[in-house]
């Protein structure tokens, strides 16, 4: 297994930074950033004193190194947990309305996890989130809880690599760096959504502090899985707010139709969820 940094502290000056005035992109710009680029950073997603308050919650929760680094530690069931103002966040209207924007669909969660990277991480490597097998579309929201800085874990991105058709881009392929990965800063309380196809990690942790990431997993309700998944166990869900339980009905709720003749009746003129115009 391979255990060296992805990038040393030397090489983070260098590092090609990401520039983009996130604060001022309109709700089509946002949309088209997360399809073109795969990824769009919200600011402000979360107010200061809720950062707060998650952050003392999912400290309270046991976490378990990853089987690279013992600096890299992880809780994969946040939303089991006693953790409200964490659960609370899944339905984030600033964050909801966004996603049912870019989906024009319900939302279904699938998954809520921690990341903490602490001092001595090495880097998480190039990968995809892509569940082949569970749903064709998702995105994970990634809300920082810690300052993302040059030094301190930031997000890494491979900018429109979910578009690549190339055996290269297979969504199982990991790579330790890229010469075109770009660097992501922000502050505390924002939120960066990507597409699960692309090509993403973060830097090494060169600081001496902790980078603590909480990632909510959200895909449109016609997304199915291709197979029946697992469901969740129904008496776990009835314990989450009820106004949190819609986001976690069934696991396997899919709207597709298999069998569609060539012309079917009631075909439409128009679709803007399948035209430029949606980027505004």
């Amino acid at each position: 297994m391979d255990t060296s940094f992805t990038n040393t502290r030397e090489s983070i000056a260098d590092a090609r930074r990401d520039a983009t005035d996130w604060a001022a992109l309109t709700r089509a710009e946002q949309i088209r950033s997360i399809e073109l680029d795969g990824f769009v950073v919200i600011p402000d997603a979360l107010p200061p004193d809720k950062v707060a308050e998650i952050g003392r919650e999912l400290d309270r929760l046991p976490t378990e190194a990853v089987d690279y680094s013992p600096h890299q530690r992880h809780n994969s069931n946040v939303q089991w947990t006693d953790s409200p103002n964490a659960i609370e966040a899944i339905a984030n209207p600033t964050i909801v309305d966004f996603l049912s924007d870019l989906f024009g669909d319900e939302l279904i969660c699938r998954s809520c996890s921690l990341s903490v990277s602490g001092p001595g991480h090495p880097g998480i490597a190039i990968h995809t989130d892509a569940e082949l097998y569970g749903s064709p579309i998702l995105a994970r929201v990634l809300y920082y809880l810690d300052d993302l800085t040059p030094e301190r874990s930031p997000f890494k991105v491979i900018p429109r690599s979910h578009l690549s058709m190339h055996r290269d881009a297979k969504p199982y392929h990991r790579f330790l760096s890229h010469p075109d990965e770009l660097m992501v800063t922000c502050k505390a309380g924002s939120a960066t959504i990507i597409n699960q196809m692309v090509f993403h990690g973060n830097f090494p942790n060169h600081s001496d502090s902790r980078r603590r990431m909480f990632a909510i997993a959200y895909r449109p309700a016609w997304s199915g899985p291709i197979r029946d998944l697992e469901e969740r166990d129904p008496d776990k869900v009835a314990t989450l707010p009820q106004h949190i339980q819609p986001f976690f009905r069934s696991i396997n709720t899919g709207h597709i139709e298999y069998d569609l003749p060539n012309r079917p009746d009631g075909m439409h003129r128009d679709a803007v969820g399948v035209s430029p115009r949606r980027w505004g």
